[in-house]
């Protein structure tokens, strides 16, 4: 059996600026934390992110190119 380390993992969301037709941005919204961050052990970093992915909300499902998984080894 493999040794498994320890991660820790955190999902991020991080919102598109908006512009109006001169390209001036209209709002300024701030990235927000979607899974807060998690402790795991697990065998590789790879094991970690799939763990991740499972942990991301139904609503973030249709802003997938906006959403960040971080993960940290130790």
């Amino acid at each position: 059996m493999a040794k498994g380390k320890l991660f820790e993992y955190a999902v991020l969301y991080h919102p598109k600026e908006k512009k109006d037709a001169a390209g001036n941005p209209l709002e300024n919204k701030k990235s927000i934390v979607v899974t807060p961050v998690k402790q795991i052990i697990a065998t590789s970093d790879k094991e970690v992110g799939m763990l991740a992915a499972k942990s991301i909300p139904a609503e973030y499902e249709d802003k997938l190119d906006d959403v960040e998984i971080v993960i940290r080894p130790f």
